[in-house]
């Protein structure tokens, strides 16, 4: 098997997975998880997601506890590809948010950020990096989707 595509996700795509478990979100974390793609996080971006998806509005919407979050955590872990951020380009999105995003992205010489904010990371671009919704993620990389057996 060639080698995976190396994705940096957005936070978002993170939330939406955690809220539609038939959406395009969790069809990309499950490819993720199967090793059909490569996800790339810094410690910063990883801190990020943990700290989003454990807001009591976030765990409301999703209807998942803390310790669900720990675990579904603990497993991307396992499969992420560390990224060490040796060189920040800040500021360059309009989002400083978004900053964290932008340099795994450039550090990790990922082949995509994946977000639903694609007009915040129209810079990704002077790096070469191609800015994907989950969908569009799917059919640049010529993905298929895996069927779900879980409500």
């Amino acid at each position: 098997m060639k080698n995976p595509p190396k994705l940096v996700i957005d936070t978002n795509i993170l939330v939406a997975a955690t809220r539609n478990r038939r959406g395009p979100s969790f069809a990309l974390m499950q490819i993720i998880r199967l090793g059909q793609v490569k996800m790339c996080c810094s410690p910063a971006l990883f801190l990020e997601y943990e700290d989003v998806l454990k807001r009591p509005t976030h765990l409301l919407a999703s209807g998942l506890s803390g310790s669900d979050i720990d675990a579904i955590l603990n497993e991307l872990a396992g499969t992420m590809e560390p990224v060490i951020t040796h060189y920040q380009w800040r500021p360059q999105l309009r989002d400083p948010a978004d900053e964290m995003v932008l340099e795994a992205a450039a550090n990790a010489h990922a082949q995509a950020i994946v977000t639903y904010n694609l007009r915040d990371f129209g810079p990704a671009k002077l790096f070469g990096i191609p800015v994907l919704n989950p969908e569009q993620t799917f059919q640049h990389f010529r993905l298929k989707a895996i069927r779900s057996t879980q409500p």
